[in-house]
């Protein structure tokens, strides 16, 4: 008996507009080709696909499935996909993994709002697709006139597969012009002639019937065995997750499809997490699910749709070995505080809910430090119903979401330069970014113009993930930013300093001071609209459009009806369709898509209301890092470009200005002393200011910078906290005392030697580090603490603003020879609590004006 030909594999989805019959025709599907004894209904509770108790309550689809079937020549992973809009997101990740999808469409209504953005994501990711009319047996519009709609809305190339196949060879061959060409030489088109243009989305098959009916089902199936395309898997391993889920035991499960070669169990796989961290682990299981049962199997071949178990960190969109990752157009224009009980911590409730944002991944769940409180993105209130159920059945806790808000947007509408520099002690790393106004629905496109002989790739690469890997905030309310071009103009590295996390502050502080120059615009999201109604109520449509900042064209009538199209802020609809379906008495129909992000109607009450500090943004700023003399230094946005070590990508480069110094003792020879006693110094470089002219310009002579020499030991046993802490360790008392010094010249910026005697020490040879802004001394055998601070005050007291500090009175005397300032260890000591005054008055002025902000926010 001759071998019967390997069947070829094809994942096709079904797609559909709520209430289309979509879980119907997947049920007379799975029937009529055999891989079902019976006949499931969604009114009788018993659908196949709908699998969780959720589903078969509300007797919609809310988690896609996967079902096996088989055809002449097909092994067919049916995908079963939601129907209602706020579960949009879950079918949109399904597609990247098909073969071939299938548009259902009720014959009674036609083409909806939601089918639209169905045959706009099916186009988006190049999906090829076949059209089944249901609900044929019902009154309606008729074939010719639906046929002609949807023509009309969606393609003028599906074509009636109902017909003899010469018809069908004549509408075909006018999709493609090579095609035509042949056909009107030779007067043939063959199946795959027929099979190519479907592949390329030229041609789109469309058959009717009623699926409760099992009308029209055979045939389909017939159309899909005969010209479903056939894919060319790849040659090496390659996979595609689309999904992650768990079983009721809780195990992780990581759907994918196969892409090339094969994936066996226990085979290792290595690949990176979001954050970029490795992984390898081995396949513990690979399942093939059909319905809620699965079988396990030994290797997945290439085209096959499998759930591994063993993976702990994939994620939606990964691609795995030579596949290629996707990323989700869709998503939520609502964020919601979730409430818990008050017995309960919503920190240590996050992780919980971290599980679910994996399952789905548009969630988008935040938690707010401040605040301490939790935020979710969502589509709509039927997920929000749906997720409230989902954390009750699988968590046990019940919990409420306030009302809601509209989720903005900001863009850009100017150029601007963005730098971050990230100094601190032994860090190093400064990144330059063009920032650009990108098209509308652009989102966020990331470039690189920068040279390797300027910054080596692996730097450039860096940045360019820092920049992608976060969601970056804009300055008018902290909403996210979109539709902005940003592109690496330029960086620097240290060779012995920079570490990878250097990029990141500099990236991040980049991008915000670009944001912070730029003209910025807030964004919120639109609705496309259709709305009809009886003819004589159309005068109130228009008004209520016109209340809510709608735009439209004028109405259009069709028989008793008028019908208005147009754009209207989400945030003004609310229950609309439930007011239009009020005062027309049911006749009336209000429907809408999302149309996307674009000005907001009333910007500057909604960043009233909002209220948002940029700069108080600590988790956001703006703001650098420099280093002088030892220690890192905060430097503002606005002051970076006085800075930056590299010259400004817009602008060209200056000639440096003479400066005229005031030292007393010549530069160069300053810089040697200090680099011999306490290493490298830089120093801010000063100019004139801009608007002399030249014959105005004087020598300027920059402020000079405090130094304070300490006699450590001295004031070591003058302070009596100190004092009590040597008696048990001295050297717990040194490192106290550093500790104190530090924290007061970080805040005063003030630059110190803090000298320890050690001349009685046996062989010491001296010693000499750095603690941030504090040089520390130890002197060597024989060298007395007096005698180096006398020589240091002379050789560059008088080249900064010197005191030094000591309650001995020889020294004191020696400064005075020096013609320095003295101050006592008393005198100190006042002066750090006075430090430590201000900084707490500080503190509480911030805390207070945050405190004013949230009351306002929680009052309006």
């Amino acid at each position: 008996m001759p071998e019967q030909p390997k069947k070829r594999p094809c994942c096709t989805a079904l797609l559909a507009h709520v209430d289309a019959g979509k879980t119907t025709l997947s049920e007379a599907l799975l029937y009529r080709s055999g891989a079902r004894r019976t006949l499931g209904r969604v009114d009788h509770r018993d659908a196949y696909l709908d699998t969780h108790a959720l589903e078969r309550s509300r007797g919609i689809t809310i988690f896609s499935k996967l079902a096996l079937m088989h055809t002449e020549h097909l092994d067919v992973t049916l995908v079963d996909t939601p129907g209602h809009v706020d579960f949009a997101a879950e079918t949109e990740r399904t597609m990247p993994i098909l073969d071939c999808a299938v548009l259902v469409i009720n014959g009674t209504d036609g083409v909806q709002a939601h089918t639209l953005t169905l045959w706009e994501l099916l186009e988006r990711n190049h999906v090829p697709t076949f059209l089944f009319i249901n609900k044929m047996d019902l009154p309606g519009k008729g074939r010719d006139a639906l046929l002609a709609e949807l023509q009309q809305k969606l393609s003028e190339h599906i074509v009636d597969f109902g017909l003899s196949f010469d018809e069908i060879a004549e509408n075909a061959a006018v999709c493609d012009d090579a095609l035509l060409e042949q056909y009107l030489e030779t007067g043939t088109v063959t199946d795959a002639n027929v099979r190519g243009l479907i592949a390329g989305r030229k041609l789109f098959p469309c058959c009717f019937g009623a699926a409760l009916k099992l009308q029209g089902v055979d045939e389909f199936l017939e159309i899909l065995d005969a010209y479903a395309p056939d894919p060319e898997p790849q040659e090496d391993f390659g996979a595609l997750v689309y999904k992650i889920s768990r079983d009721p035991q809780g195990n992780r499960l990581t759907w994918l499809k196969v892409t090339g070669s094969s994936l066996k169990i226990r085979a290792p796989l290595s690949y990176k997490d979001r954050d970029g961290k490795e992984y390898t682990e081995k396949c513990v299981q690979l399942r093939r699910y059909s319905g809620p049962q699965f079988t396990a199997v030994e290797e997945a071949p290439a085209g096959s749709v499998v759930a591994v178990q063993g993976l702990s960190a994939t994620w939606a969109g990964q691609a795995l070995g030579a596949a290629t990752g996707f990323n989700q157009s869709l998503e939520p224009v609502m964020s919601y505080r979730l409430n818990l009980p008050a017995d309960r911590d919503p920190l240590l409730f996050l992780p919980k809910l971290r599980q679910l944002e994996e399952e789905d991944p548009l969630l988008q769940v935040q938690w707010d430090e401040r605040l301490r409180q939790i935020h979710v993105r969502l589509m709509g209130k039927v997920q929000l119903e749906i997720l409230t159920s989902l954390i009750a059945d699988r968590f046990g806790i019940a919990v409420t979401f306030d009302q809601g808000r509209i989720s903005y947007k900001e863009t850009i509408l100017t150029t601007v330069e963005g730098v971050g520099h990230f100094e601190p002690l032994r860090h190093y790393a400064e990144t330059h970014l063009l920032l650009e106004p990108g098209e509308p629905g652009s989102g966020i496109y990331i470039d690189t113009k920068c040279s390797a002989d300027v910054l080596d790739w692996q730097y450039q690469k860096l940045i360019l993930s820092h920049i992608a890997e976060k969601v970056h905030l804009g300055v008018l309310t902290g909403s996210p930013i979109t539709d902005i071009r940003i592109t690496l103009m330029a960086g620097r590295a240290h060779l012995k300093h920079t570490e990878g996390g250097d990029f990141r502050q500099a990236t991040y502080r980049a991008v915000r001071q670009g944001l912070m120059q730029a003209k910025s615009r807030l964004l919120e999201p639109w609705y496309e609209f259709t709305l009809t109604v009886p003819t004589p109520q159309i005068g109130r449509a228009i008004t209520d459009i016109r209340a809510m900042s709608g735009e439209f064209d004028s109405p259009e009538a069709v028989g008793n009806n008028s019908t208005l199209r147009g754009t209207v802020p989400v945030s003004e609809v609310g229950d609309y369709a439930a007011d239009v379906a009020s005062y027309t008495h049911g006749t009336g129909v209000f429907q809408t898509r999302l149309l996307g992000y674009l000005p907001c109607h009333n910007e500057e009450a909604v960043i009233a209301a909002i209220g948002y500090d940029p700069e108080a943004d600590v988790e956001n700023t703006p703001d650098s890092v420099f280093c002088a003399h030892g220690a890192g230094f905060n430097v503002k946005w606005n002051e970076v470009p006085e800075y930056m070590h590299i010259a400004s990508v817009l602008e060209k480069p200056k000639q440096p200005e003479l400066v005229m110094q005031n030292y007393r003792m010549d530069d160069k020879e300053l810089e040697q002393i200090m680099e011999r006693e306490f290493g490298p110094v830089k120093r801010r470089q000063y100019t004139a200011p801009k608007n002399q002219s030249a014959s105005d310009k004087l020598p300027i002579a920059p402020p000079r910078e405090h130094l304070l020499i300490i006699d450590g030991y001295n004031v070591l046993f003058n302070w009596p906290e100190i004092a009590e802490i040597a008696k048990i360790d001295l050297g717990m008392a040194r490192t106290r005392l550093i500790e104190i010094l530090g924290d007061f010249a970080a805040f005063k910026h003030y630059r110190m030697v803090l000298v320890f005697d050690g001349y009685r020490a046996k062989g010491n040879p001296g010693q000499k580090s750095r603690w941030e802004n504090v040089e520390i001394v130890y002197t060597k055998e024989g060298q007395t603490g007096d005698a180096y601070i006398e020589s240091l005050a002379t050789r560059i007291g008088h080249n900064y603003s010197t005191r030094v500090v000591t309650s001995d009175s020889l020294v004191q005397l020696s400064s005075f020879r020096s013609g320095l300032l003295r101050m006592s260890a008393r005198e100190l000591r006042e002066s750090v609590e006075n430090a430590r005054g201000e900084l707490r008055d500080l503190l509480t002025v911030l805390s207070q004006k945050e405190n004013r902000r949230f009351h306002e926010k929680e009052r309006k």
